[in-house]
């Protein structure tokens, strides 16, 4: 499934999940309240224009919130719950082409009893430009401050910012 990833950082929501690993989505850095993941745009995610369907730059957001709001490890206190989007917004600055590289960087803003905000930067990058594509097979660098990619792999152009609101529940 989707948890094979860079980092060696996996995460249990990615085991059944056919959408992200369909999407192609690796793991690059996760930790309380961060992720950051990355995937390759194929043709099929394109819209009529030719240019990243704004679905898939969804579905991208959201899964790098999804991984920023649920701890990898929960505590035994957390074991029966589940964080899930109560809102989102987006708003798509660029287009994005086939064969770029998205990087998406989520990052937990504030959390007040069960409710959460969380801020997600998407970029785009072309690989050809010495971007995540082109770095050479293996683990990548660990981020040192969370939040932020390795320097040695720049993430783009800045294409779009979601927002996501929400809800810890019971997993019943």
């Amino acid at each position: 499934m989707a948890e094979a990833t860079l980092s060696g950082a996996t995460h249990p929501i990615l085991e059944n999940d056919y959408a992200s690993e369909w999407m192609g989505i690796e793991v690059v850095a996760l930790d309380d309240g961060h992720a950051t993941i990355r995937m390759a745009l194929r043709q099929e995610m394109l819209n009529g224009f030719g240019m990243a369907h704004g679905g898939m730059i969804f579905a991208f957001g959201d899964t790098a919130f999804a991984l920023a709001c649920n701890q990898s490890t929960p505590s035994p206190a957390d074991e029966g719950n589940i964080t899930v989007a109560s809102g989102v917004d987006i708003n798509f600055l660029k287009p994005a082409f086939r064969g770029q590289v998205l990087t998406a960087v989520a990052n937990r803003r504030a959390v007040t009893g069960r409710s959460g905000l969380f801020d997600v930067q998407i970029f785009a990058a072309d690989p050809a430009a010495g971007t995540p594509a082109a770095a050479p097979a293996g683990p990548a660098p660990a981020a040192t401050v969370p939040g932020q990619l390795p320097t040695d792999m720049p993430p783009g152009e800045l294409i779009a910012e979601f927002r996501g609101r929400s809800r810890t529940i019971s997993k019943k």
